[in-house]
């Protein structure tokens, strides 16, 4: 964006929606509030056909988790937990994607919310009330799914009628003492083609895989580690103060889930400063890897991944998530 976009005074014009119960925590109040100049599809417009009254967490994470399966064109399915996604897939159908995600942590996944990018089926809808949803939120619903999930009428369920655009141009904004953070919204995975790094490129089911890795971890907290495996997350380790515990995170999480990252590929939101995570991966089973790029000591992840005769691709765009 240029500076033009960015008016020197800032006005706006909100409308209350509704009073929340409370905000992030019962001590504390909170409202929502529609900008009705924004016609973007999501959260806030869409429509609860069932469920108690929505959280400010709730629309938060659910907002989260919509933004993250508006990514895939295949259906997916992605479950948020506390702003993080803790399972991610993608399936030949929505049912299909929500169990590989499930697979991925189903202790993280209670009391989380469910984003689909396709219709909410009878069958898909016969799983989830298997187990403590807050939100499901999908762009439609079969008649039949509705009648399942009134079986849990407190969980709410939000149909939005379609999916937003993720590269749509848009801004964000964050409050900080005294003012207002805007900026221009992330709105792209890549830009442009990815480069092999390494000695070895990556095979083109690694390569499906580190794709669709790095739309993931666009997602998750940072600093951000992902392992993926045939199109579904199988290790997710966020929000850590240094990469490296992030990898370990995620290596933790796959043995909890009793998943292997044998033949797995790993993802990062930014580069690798040093080459320990390199040889976490490679220690994991994880056979390729995709990051930004552009550490001093590139180098030195280059010859960690050389050494263990893994792959890896840089993309150049980085995603810090905070």
């Amino acid at each position: 964006m240029q500076d033009s976009d960015f008016p020197e005074d800032l006005k706006f014009n909100f409308k209350r929606a509704e009073i929340l119960r409370y905000g992030e925590n019962p001590h504390q109040s909170g409202a929502l509030y529609l900008d009705p100049s924004d016609k973007r599809v999501g959260v806030a417009t869409a429509r609860k056909v069932q469920g108690k009254e929505l959280s400010y967490n709730n629309l938060q994470d659910a907002d989260a988790a919509f933004e993250c399966v508006a990514e895939f064109e295949e259906p997916a399915a992605v479950i948020v937990k506390h702003m993080n996604p803790c399972g991610v897939a993608v399936g030949e159908s929505a049912h299909e994607a929500y169990l590989r995600a499930l697979a991925c942590d189903t202790v993280s996944a209670f009391g989380g919310i469910v984003a689909l990018n396709s219709k909410l089926t009878a069958a898909l809808a016969t799983d989830l009330v298997q187990i403590f949803l807050e939100v499901v939120i999908a762009p439609d619903a079969e008649d039949d799914a509705l009648a399942i999930l009134s079986a849990k009428p407190n969980v709410r369920i939000l149909l939005t009628g379609e999916m937003p655009d993720p590269a749509q141009k848009r801004t964000t904004m964050r409050s900080i003492a005294g003012g207002v953070l805007v900026q221009s919204a992330d709105d792209r995975v890549f830009d442009g083609e990815v480069k092999t790094a390494t000695k070895r490129a990556p095979t083109s089911e690694e390569l499906s895989d580190l794709m669709f890795a790095f739309t993931v971890v666009k997602h998750v907290k940072s600093n951000a580690i992902v392992y993926v495996k045939n199109g579904a997350t199988v290790g997710i380790g966020a929000g850590q103060m240094s990469r490296i515990e992030s990898a370990y995170i995620a290596w933790h999480k796959a043995q909890n889930a009793k998943l292997t990252l044998e033949g797995s590929v790993v993802a990062s939101d930014a580069f690798f400063p040093f080459p320990d995570v390199v040889e976490a991966a490679a220690q994991a089973g994880a056979t390729a890897i995709i990051q930004p790029g552009g550490s001093k000591n590139d180098q030195e992840s280059i010859d960690a991944a050389d050494k263990h005769d893994m792959a890896m691709v840089f993309t150049g765009v980085r995603h810090f998530r905070h």
